[in-house]
């Protein structure tokens, strides 16, 4: 077996053993290659800094291909009809829009969705997590993760989009999420699929409700500020606050818990200076990353290193193996280095897909660290923690904690 077959045989996404720890693979992968073919998945793995990010603006690349090509056209089978209303769901929002209609929701949404949107929830997120850690505290511990780490994103998108307190879909909004994004994973199964299809149309039923109340009695919410936006069809304002929970909290929580997972297991910790925490924040952004994958099709052919990788193809674009990337890095870039200052991880993606919820993410990531840090400095581990089974989205079961 030479080193290439080697690396190819390195990179096991259904394994524990590589999704607890996948870097060495990565090293593997970077030292034989800038395009390698993955034939379990049907992809082109690229692990290289320079290339992932150049191919995230390259736009001869795309979240989806039909506003070019047919399924036929593109040599690719269509969906599955029994799992149309997740794809419905989907394939409306951001995330998987390109050509004109991206560019135009983007524009949109980017309205209601300013700097001084978030600025404004700020003391909103710094109250909701004092509370969340100062109940954490008071109980002298507890699963960091379904304690603070998942309620804090949950309530603050729930809080942008208007979701009153006392609906009870409210706590429903996590379980939802979490069952769409499944079929981000690698090869789904039908079971992800059925549960992923139940929830599409849960969420999305009780979003149309949702909207209809704010068309009668409008707020001070996103939801709000959409109706106002004609050119949105209401299938376009579903997908969109749907892909604002998705995304907006998945990055959060997996950040907060692979972070301190880092912190406890290296036995450091950030200075709490707003700064430096910003800085610190970054870098747990990139040395643990908790999108470990992102897929883009091939709408004409590109070139990588001497391999032509054809129009309908897919490539895998490694975030964590380019955030690891010693060409980008340094020869540091293996290490935990909380004072990192030339950082520019991709954790966020770039190009038009950069993630419109980068600030908000950011800003509650800051606050939960800032008040953990504040209010339980000698936080400890109570038992190793159990990876899910997860890839592309890489996080824990739970964090089990003492303060």
């Amino acid at each position: 077996m030479d080193a290439a077959d080697a690396a190819h045989t390195a990179f096991d996404p259904w394994s524990p053993e590589f999704v607890a720890d996948p870097y060495p693979a990565y090293e593997r992968l970077r030292a034989t290659g800038r395009a390698h073919w993955y034939a379990p998945t049907r992809q082109w793995l690229i692990p290289h800094y320079e290339d992932v990010s150049a191919l995230l603006r390259d736009r001869r690349l795309g979240r989806t291909y039909t506003h070019r090509f047919s399924h036929e056209e593109f040599g690719r089978p269509a969906p599955d009809p029994a799992h149309e209303p997740f794809h419905t769901l989907n394939d409306h929002g951001l995330l998987d829009l390109e050509g004109a209609d991206h560019g135009r929701i983007r524009r949109l949404v980017s309205k209601a969705f300013t700097p001084r949107t978030v600025e404004r929830l700020a003391p909103t997120v710094r109250r909701l997590a004092a509370g969340l850690v100062a109940d954490l505290v008071a109980a002298g511990g507890g699963d960091l993760q379904a304690a603070v780490a998942e309620p804090l994103p949950v309530a603050v998108i729930a809080e942008m989009l208007g979701i009153p307190e006392e609906d009870e879909e409210r706590a429903r909004l996590r379980p939802w999420s979490a069952d769409i994004c499944g079929m981000y994973e690698l090869n789904p199964s039908e079971e992800t699929a059925r549960r992923a299809v139940r929830a599409s149309i849960e969420f999305s039923d009780y979003l149309r409700e949702l909207i209809a109340r704010r068309r009668e009695d409008p707020g001070e919410d996103l939801i709000s500020g959409l109706l106002g936006v004609t050119e949105l069809t209401e299938q376009e304002m579903i997908s969109t606050c749907v892909l604002l929970l998705n995304a907006g909290h998945e990055a959060t929580v997996n950040t907060t818990v692979n972070g301190w997972w880092t912190l406890l297991r290296h036995g450091v910790r950030p200075d709490s200076d707003p700064g430096k925490l910003s800085t610190a924040v970054e870098e747990l952004l990139r040395y643990d990353t908790p999108l470990q994958m992102f897929e883009r099709w091939v709408l004409d052919d590109i070139e990588l290193g001497g391999v032509v990788i054809p129009r309908g193809s897919e490539v895998a674009l490694l975030f964590g193996s380019a955030n690891r990337d010693p060409a980008r890095f340094g020869p540091s870039a293996d290490a935990l280095d909380l004072n990192r200052a030339d950082n520019p991880h991709i954790t966020f993606g770039a190009g038009i897909h950069y993630c419109l919820g980068a600030p908000l993410a950011r800003l509650e990531l800051g606050a939960v660290f800032a008040e953990l840090l504040r209010q339980a400095p000698g936080l400890r581990l109570v038992a190793e923690p159990v990876r899910k089974p997860g890839y592309v989205i890489r996080g824990f079961e739970e964090l089990l904690v003492e303060v």
